[in-house]
């Protein structure tokens, strides 16, 4: 009885230890944090930024991951449906990074095959933050998805919502940045 009980307390800490230390995948940025500034602010539709996607890295991507996918979103534009700043998808697995500058489609930065899709602007690539004048702060959500397959079966001109719905069915884990902007 004795030794049971000490084997069942071993267990647990062991366990305990085990889930303190593993690791999650985890999505980080050297050029954002909490607040994007006029280089992450886009260039036209009434806005004066430098429109640079931020370098992002993400580490421990779950096992079984075959390809990444990066999505940015405003949940908090007036349109009643948010806005898409970003879509990135077929991002192969080996890749851990996007340097700054990788949503310029002209700079040629992103990882071979990556594709950029259109944005909620219209256009390909990233597309930078551009809340109304005095609409207050807006989120700016990173995500990178983990996904269970290479390839997508999309192209550069699926639209945001489709290009989600096949994320949703694909994603093995995904991990997160917000950071805020506002005009």
């Amino acid at each position: 009885m004795l030794r049971s009980k000490l084997l069942l307390t071993v267990a647990l800490v062991l366990t305990a230890f085990i889930g303190m230390n593993a690791q999650t995948f985890t999505l980080k940025s050297n050029d954002i944090g909490g607040q994007f500034t006029k280089k992450q602010e886009f260039n036209g539709f009434g806005c004066s930024g430098e429109n640079v996607s931020p370098q992002l890295l993400w580490e421990n991507a779950p096992k079984g991951t075959k390809s990444f996918a990066i999505t940015v979103y405003d949940p908090d534009a007036p349109t009643g449906s948010g806005f898409w700043h970003w879509v990135v998808f077929d991002i192969p697995a080996n890749v851990k990074e996007l340097k700054s500058g990788a949503g310029d489609l002209t700079k040629g930065l992103a990882p071979k095959g990556a594709i950029q899709s259109i944005t909620s602007y219209g256009a390909k690539g990233f597309g930078g933050a551009c809340p109304p004048v005095g609409h207050g702060i807006h989120q700016y959500i990173f995500t990178i998805h983990a996904l269970k397959t290479d390839k997508l079966g999309l192209d550069e001109n699926t639209n945001p919502e489709i290009i989600g719905f096949y994320l949703w069915q694909n994603t093995l884990a995904k991990a997160s940045i917000v950071s805020y902007y506002k005009r």
